[in-house]
């Protein structure tokens, strides 16, 4: 089983964008992903309930929940013996032992960035904390950048392509800035399971993404 964590500091980058439609493109692709939603906000969670029963099935755990009464952590944490993908959502501001339990936990961890000033100053204090405090590299983890939101011909766009030419770490997927994605969450589906809109510029990048994360497994 690959496993995924979608993190940043920064809180609003879209890691729940990213964490749902990874969840809903590989099950369309014949996988068997469970989705941890780790963030008290439930965002994922409310995303997962919301979800159309025909579509290809995803397993979702509240894991930001407290077990119930006689129920034990582990439990809880259970995943059904066929899943090959288990996909954590996780909230802003993780710190200590939190950040690193959960980087310890994955093969892969996926780091989405805004293209403005502050998301980029705080993305790259991030990363630093997951190359030293982290120690990814050291532990054969392998780290991958999501641009989301970009528009293209903008300042904004080519101030964040410098920072991302910079860190050489690999730009896995670029998303751009589209009313497609508000209208997936509201509808409880991913971007590429949207009926009646323009969705082919916003389905490729999950596949190019599915691709280099099958490069992992």
């Amino acid at each position: 089983m690959l496993r995924v964590i979608v993190m940043n500091a920064k809180g609003g980058c879209g890691k729940t964008t990213v964490a749902t439609n990874l969840a809903s493109f590989a099950a369309a692709a014949g996988r068997h992903p469970a989705l941890f939603d780790y963030d008290p906000q439930g965002s994922s969670s409310r995303w997962l309930e919301s979800r159309p029963k025909e579509l290809a099935a995803i397993h979702g755990v509240a894991a930001y929940a407290r077990p119930a009464p006689g129920t034990t952590r582990s439990f809880q944490l259970r995943v059904p013996a066929e899943t090959d993908l288990m996909i954590k959502d996780t909230p802003a501001g993780f710190a200590g032992i939190d950040f690193e339990d959960r980087v310890s936990e994955a093969d892969v961890i996926l780091v989405p960035v805004l293209p403005s000033a502050i998301d980029i100053h705080s993305t790259a204090d991030f990363i630093r904390d997951l190359l030293l405090k982290g120690r990814v590299r050291a532990h054969h983890k392998r780290l991958g950048i999501i641009a989301n939101r970009l528009r293209a011909n903008t300042l904004a766009l080519n101030k964040l392509e410098h920072f991302l030419d910079d860190l050489k770490i690999p730009v896995v997927a670029r998303l751009r800035d589209t009313q497609n994605y508000v209208q997936a969450v509201e509808q409880g589906v991913g971007v590429h399971e949207l009926i009646g809109r323009k969705i082919q510029r916003d389905t490729s990048p999950w596949q190019g993404l599915l691709d280099w994360l099958g490069q992992t497994a």
